[in-house]
This record gives structure tokens, sequence and C-alpha cells, in this order.
């Protein structure tokens, strides 16, 4: 899973539109744009690829719900890593040589999820497909903001989401009709990528290469003071939205699978782009809502959409299961980028990188342990009584998000969080939550 990021890369240091250099044949800015939109959601769809598989995975390794969830992970663990520690990086090195690094990588992972047959092997892969992804991640969203600073930010948005929705449904679909999905789904994603690697070759380089690329992969996580109030307030929004989309894509096969009876990948293909793809519409239908309205209506569209998905865990009642893992996806898309543009105006844009990382460790700490935690708690409880446990807690965690926003948007407008902030170009902007 992504998200919306400038990462470490918000003080980039070319000016937005340039192309600072050109060697040999390039792609102009238009068909780069393209391009970069295109591995962006490549990147995604593979994250999401291996979902519909888990269940395959369980039953000809022999794994159980906690090595599962151990696998989905180790993916986000060191995606997290992996965009705190070479988030900057491609300011210093150059947005086409990090690219062009990440696909390398995730080209090999691609190979290896191909070769690997036990828990171990599969933990590792993922581990690395986390890498490549976490590096591609600012490197892209940096390198799209460099030629289209508007158009950047919805496509930076959206395509993780989307990339994600049809990486899970394109790899049910697959598994449906491959001999062995486990390998045929990897041969394709690794043609995917050895093509976007030889396209990425004539991506124009948007930023000047500067010293200190050493120096640009310490970590470094602070919270401005003025941010305080809102990350407070946004963090068990963060935390219930990554968490419910950790478990969807880890557990989400195995409780529809239960529910139904079907050992059709598609089941668990459909339950995922459920969510993913309603996630994207809200962030296109909804982008120009103001901050608090988009945080009031995600936390509101999450406690919802996740009711009614534990009623029809409940009742039995499949179809409820997707209809509220579709309305979750409205808070997850909505939610989340409320969450956003709630916390970052509150900082100076000096201070912006170092505060998204700590949004980055909330969310992904908040994909994986609670994951991990589903994982050991369905081998004892049973994938129903561990979903309508992680979904209670998800609602409780949305209503505490919510009922703070109000108590704020009634009580503080003047107070810190509501305090009027400088905006990207000096202009006077306020911050919401």
């Amino acid at each position: 899973m992504s998200m919306d990021v400038s990462s470490k890369t918000l003080g980039a240091s070319s000016s937005p539109g340039t192309v600072t250099q050109r060697s040999g044949r390039r792609l102009k800015p238009g068909p780069a744009f393209v391009l970069q939109a295109a591995i962006s959601v490549a990147f995604l769809a593979a994250s999401s690829a291996p979902t519909p598989l888990y269940a395959i995975y369980q039953s000809s390794l022999h794994l159980s719900a906690l090595l599962i969830t151990a696998i989905f992970a180790a993916y986000s663990i060191a995606l997290l890593l992996a965009l705190l520690v070479f988030g900057a990086l491609s300011d210093h090195v150059g947005r086409r040589a990090v690219i062009i690094g990440a696909l390398t990588i995730q080209l090999a992972a691609m190979i290896l999820f191909i070769l690997a047959d036990n828990a171990t092997e599969l933990i590792a892969v993922r581990a690395i497909q986390g890498l490549a992804t976490g590096a591609a991640t600012a490197a892209l969203a940096a390198g799209l903001t460099d030629l289209a600073p508007v158009k950047a930010p919805i496509i930076n948005s959206v395509s993780p989401i989307l990339g994600m929705a049809a990486g899970a449904l394109g790899s049910a679909a697959l598994a449906t009709v491959a001999a062995v999905p486990t390998i045929e789904i990897f041969i394709i994603l690794a043609a995917l990528f050895a093509v976007l690697l030889i396209t990425a070759s004539w991506l124009p380089e948007t930023a000047s290469k500067k010293p200190g690329a050493w120096k640009s992969l310490a970590v470094r996580m602070t919270v401005p003071s003025p941010a305080r109030g809102p990350l407070l307030t946004a963090a068990p929004m963060l935390v219930a939205i990554w968490a419910i989309g950790g478990f969807v894509l880890s557990l989400g096969p195995t409780l529809v699978r239960a529910e139904t009876g079907s050992n059709s990948p598609m089941i668990g293909g459909w339950f995922v782009f459920a969510l993913t793809i309603s996630g994207a519409v809200a962030v296109m239908l909804l982008r120009s809502s103001p901050p608090l309205k988009l945080f009031i209506l995600g936390a509101a569209a999450l406690a919802a959409g996740v009711g009614i998905l534990l009623v029809g865990v409940l009742s039995h009642q499949t179809a409820l299961l997707f209809v509220g893992a579709a309305i979750a996806g409205v808070g997850f898309g909505g939610g989340f980028q409320g969450a956003l543009r709630t916390i970052m105006p509150a900082a100076a844009p000096g201070e912006r990188a170092t505060l998204l990382a700590t949004v980055y460790v909330i969310s992904y700490l908040a994909t994986s342990v609670p994951a991990i935690a589903a994982g050991v708690l369905s081998s004892s409880w049973g994938i129903n009584a561990t979903a309508i446990a992680m979904g209670s807690a998800v609602i409780v965690l949305a209503l505490i998000a919510l009922a703070s926003a109000l108590f704020r948007s009634r009580t503080a407008s003047a107070a810190a969080g509501f305090a009027p902030v400088a905006g990207e170009h000096g202009q006077r902007q306020t911050g919401v939550l």
C-alpha cells in the first residue's frame, strides 16, 4: 500500500516543470509524465497482486494465518523503511537514477516470487518488493510534481489506489484460469517491469544533482509545534484507515472465502477491489472539498462501512461484506486525504518532509502491526471473531477521530490547529484541525 507523497522531496532542487538534463534520447515532459504515472500504478498493482494468492499459498504450503500476515507485513515494514531512508535520495542523485534502480530491484523481486516455495522465501521477497516500492514512491511523486505541479497531486493520490485495485482484481482473474497462478502471474509482472525498466531509460532528468546523498539517508522525524494538535486529532483516523486496509489486503480473502464457501480467487479479488476502487473514486470526486469536510465525511464513512461489514459477518450476508467494504473505501480515500490536508499545512515548507515521515510511521505501523495481531488471533478465535474484533476497534477509532474533529471545529477555530499558517507560496491559509 502507498499514499499521496512528496516524502523528503518537498525541497526539490529544480523548479517545477523544468527538465534540467537531457542527454541522448529523452521523452518530452508530457509522455514522461504519463510513463511515470504508469510506473506508479504498476508498482502498486504488483503490491496487491499476491493478495488473491494468499489462500493458494496457505493451502499448498500449509501456512498459518499468522505466516500469511507476516508475509504481508514484511512488505509494509520494508516500504516504510525505504521511504524514510531513501525519500530524499532523488534530490541528490536525480529522479531517473532512483526510478531505474527501484525498477531493477522490483524486477528481481518478481523473478524471486517465481522461485519462492516456502514462507521464509516469501517473507524475504515481499520485503525486497517493499524496499523497491518505497524507494520508487518518493522519486515518482517528486518527478511527477516536477513535470506537472498542477496535475501531480491528484495523480499521486489516485494512481496508487487504482494500482492496488487493478492488481488485486487482475491477479484474481488470472488465478482462475492459470495452471500455476503463483508462477504465471509473476512471469507477467516480470515482463511488465522489464518493459518499464527499458522505457525508463528514456525519462528526462527533472532534478539538479547536488552533494549530500549519504547524509540524506539519515532518518529524521519531528513534529513542529503548530502541527501537534492536527496530528493528534488525525492519528486515530490514520490508524483506523490503515488498519482496515491491512486487514483487507492480508486476511480479507480468507474472510470472504469463509463466508461464501467459495474457493475462487475472484471472491477475494472483488473484495479488495470494492475497498480500493471506491477509495479512488472518493479521492477524485472530493478533491476540491475543504479538509474538514473530507475528514468528517471520511471518519463517518469508515465507521459506517465497517459497521455494515460486521453486520454482514454476523448475519452471514455476503452482499453486506462488499457493500460495507465499498463504503469503508470512501472513508479510506476521503479520510486519508482529509487527514493529510489537515496536518501538512500546519508546518512550514521546510518542516513538512520530517512531519510526513512521522505520518508514514503511524500509517505503515498501523498497516502491519494490527494485521499481524489479526493473524495471531485468527489462529485461536477464527477469522469471523477476529474480523469482528478488528472492525470494532476501527469503528471506535473512527468515532474518536470524528468526535475530536467536531470538538475542535466548534471550540478551537482560533487555536493552534486552526490558526492561519503560511502556505507554500507565502499566502495565508487556515489549518483545519
